[in-house]
Order: structure tokens, then sequence, then C-alpha cells
């Protein structure tokens, strides 16, 4: 055999088995990719908030097959006889920029679209590259709302405090501390106890595959304080905590994609933490304001092990 039938018989067999890993193994008919600058939290948040706004306007059902924190998100979307798979591959490039890999499959022409999808503006390449450029406009919109500036290791203060234990998703923490704030701030009234300083926000457990927590909403008081039994309203030290750092400016319903940032920074400078946040507003959201210039401190705590 010459080595020219040898090289056209491997290349044969290379472009056959490509053809077969493309049309029937690869998982997505188009791939699209952005960068956006923000924590990869923040992104793997944003699409399931997305999903439920594309349900709500669109009609457009999404349901998550497959997850893992913060940095894939697997769905299956239906409307109608569309059937399609979206797979969300979110990656930390640095302490501020996160790359998107989306892989798109339509389950009902998904050979066609492969053929296709390379050469042609097909229907099904215009809608997913516009629905993709939504998304990323809409995040990039939202962003602007808010800022993180990574501070590195601190500490914070040895606190006595009165205190509420709530419990809520995470995206309902703001809402559940707002609900319960005229039982904490009037018992405190009601009893004469002056609150001293802006309040905390004690994270007690933070299930990152359910995306729930257990936290305590707390008020500074003097801890001269004459402790009064009450079934809702308790009193403890905050010991001082040492850990990663970060200044938060924004509303406070959106201050947990500061422990996204500081997740991120972690992960990429091998710093070991706890998923045990402590927030500290210096601002009062019921006095108004530019929300832009409310202001928290973050610390996540080392991790002791």
């Amino acid at each position: 055999m010459t080595v020219r039938k040898k090289i056209i018989i491997g290349f044969g067999v290379f472009f056959s088995l490509f053809l077969v890993w493309y049309l029937l193994i690869k998982e997505s008919d188009y791939v699209i990719s952005f960068e956006v600058k923000t924590a990869t939290g923040t992104v793997f948040q944003g699409v399931q908030e997305w999903s439920s706004i594309q349900l709500k306007n669109n009609k457009e059902n999404y349901v998550i097959l497959e997850k893992r924190n913060f940095d894939f998100i697997k769905q299956e979307m239906k409307k109608g006889n569309a059937h399609m798979e979206y797979t969300w591959d979110i990656q930390s490039i640095n302490d501020s920029v996160t790359k998107v890999n989306i892989g798109i499959k339509d389950l009902n022409n998904s050979i066609y679209n492969r053929l296709m999808a390379p050469f042609y503006s097909t229907n099904f390449k215009i809608e997913q590259i516009k629905k993709i450029t939504d998304f990323k406009n809409g995040l990039n919109n939202y962003l602007e709302n808010f800022k993180i500036k990574i501070d590195g290791a601190g500490s914070s203060e040895e606190t006595f405090v009165a205190y509420l234990s709530l419990k809520s998703v995470l995206q309902e923490k703001a809402q559940s501390m707002i609900a319960n704030d005229a039982i904490i701030t009037g018992f405190l009234r009601e009893n004469n106890i002056k609150i001293i300083g802006r309040p905390y926000l004690e994270i007690e457990s933070w299930n990152l595959d359910k995306e729930t927590i257990n936290f305590n909403y707390c008020f500074p008081i003097d801890k001269s304080t004459k402790i009064i039994e009450n079934e809702l309203v308790k009193f403890k030290t905050l010991s001082a905590i040492r850990g990663l750092k970060a200044t938060y400016y924004g509303s406070f319903r959106t201050s947990d994609r500061a422990w996204f940032a500081l997740w991120d920074y972690a992960k990429k400078n091998d710093i070991k933490i706890e998923n045990k946040p402590l927030e500290h507003f210096l601002a009062n959201p019921f006095n108004g304001g530019v929300e832009l210039e409310w202001e928290a401190i973050i610390i996540i705590p080392f991790a002791t092990k």
C-alpha cells in the first residue's frame, strides 16, 4: 500500500469518526460563549431567575435536570412543540471575570441543526443567538445596580446582640428580614432596649444544593442589658471572626452577590472558608436614598480545619 493510500484511508477513518462524534455523540447542536464581569454565583443565580422570567413572559417552561454549585446548570425547556436542552458551563477566569459557555440542543431537530448551524444562519441559530444576547444584556444591566470590592483578609468585632432566628431560600433573605423587622425592633422598643449600632446578618448554615439558609437577624445592644425571656427574640454575643472580607454597595436584597465574589476569590487563591457569611449593614434602607451608596461589610470566616 502506497503512502498516499495510507494517508487517504487514515483521513477517511478520522473523518468518519469525527462525523459519528459530531452527529451522534456531541452533547450540543450549537455553543454560544461570552464573558462577563461578575462572580460565577451571580451568573448561576441569574440563569435561574432568567428562566422564571422566560416562563412568565414567553411561556417557556425550564426544568433543571442537573446542577453543580455555581458552575454548571443543565436545563430542559418546553414550549408547545419546542423541546430544548441548555447546558450552562460557568467558569471563573479571574477574581472579576466569568466565562459562560452555553450548549444548546434542539431535541426535535438535532442532526439538521448540527449540519446547518456552522454554515448557515438558520432560524434555530438566529433565535438562540438573540435569546442568549438578551440574557447577557439583562445581566449586564443588573450588574450596574451594585458594586463589590474584595478587601482580602479582615476581622469583625465582638458584639452583643438581640436577634431573631430565621430561615429562607437564599433569594428571599432580605424579604424575610423586612417581614420580621417590626417583631424585633418592636420588642426592643417596648422594653426600652436601645439599639446602639447597625444590624448584622449571621449565617448559621447555608445549604448550597437546596439554596436555603438558616440565619440570625441581629441588632447590637449594650452588653449590660438585662436579658428578657422571649419566645422569639434571643440574646447572645457575636464572637469576633477572621476571614475573607468584601465591601458591598447596593440593595441589601442582593448582598449575597458579595458571597459569590468571595467564594471565587477563595477558590482561585486556594483559601479554605466556611459557608457562614457575616453581613454588617452600615446603612438603613428604610431611610431610602441611592442604593449604590448603601454599604455593607461581608466576612466569610476562614475554615478552622
